[in-house]
């Protein structure tokens, strides 16, 4: 299909009523599982991550960059901001060039091992101060620069998408991490019974896979 056929498609879902007419609307805890605040449980599981990806948007359209390193790299400076060190690469910079025009964020995290991804938003701020530099250092590296990404909404991904995939081939789980049940008890704090929620997990999302 060119791109004059995508634009002209007859069944193109213009709207978000069309959208819902389509899909129903989502369950009350999918619509209502999200924070504000970087809790103890969800710098668990950011502090598990060794990897995760940056998405940005400027005047040359939208990007996602990848960022890794040994898991603990992300950073949180207070329950409001996270620092992620920029480690030396090939100097694009496509990711920081729009966040100077445009300083909306997304964040993706994954855990090897771990079906449930977690999605963070806010804006962001590139910093070259030395003491938050020096709080970076990996390999007797300092990084150049880090990013201050201010929290506005954090909420976790169910597993299906990596179920299908099967992404982490067998790859066994890092010990230690945050569940979907816990996160999800963390964060709504409407007395869900985390435990529950996790054993019946795998059952409730192969049920529902395609």
């Amino acid at each position: 299909m060119d791109t004059h056929a995508i634009t002209t498609d007859p069944h193109a879902v213009t709207s978000v009523e069309a959208l819902e007419a389509i899909y129903g609307r989502p369950s009350e805890l999918a619509a209502n599982k999200s924070t504000d605040r970087l809790d103890a449980v969800t710098l668990a599981f950011i502090s598990a991550s060794p990897f995760c990806l940056l998405g940005t948007q400027g005047r040359k359209g939208n990007h996602i960059t990848p960022r890794g390193d040994a898991p603990g790299f992300v950073v949180a400076l207070d329950d409001k901001h996270l620092m992620i060190p920029d480690r030396k690469g090939n100097n694009r910079l496509d990711g920081y060039r729009d966040i100077i025009e445009d300083n909306r964020v997304s964040l993706l995290f994954l855990v090897p091992g771990m079906g449930e991804t977690m999605r963070v938003h806010g804006t962001a701020v590139i910093s070259a101060d030395p003491e938050l530099r020096e709080r970076c250092i990996a390999q007797e590296k300092v990084p150049s620069t880090v990013l201050i990404v201010e929290v506005r909404e954090i909420f976790m991904q169910c597993a299906k998408a990596i179920m299908r995939s099967d992404l982490w081939d067998g790859r066994k789980k890092a010990p230690g991490v945050p569940t979907m049940g816990a996160l999800l008890a963390a964060h709504k704090k409407n007395g869900l019974d985390s435990a529950a929620y996790d054993a019946a997990a795998e059952a409730r999302l192969r049920a529902n896979m395609y």
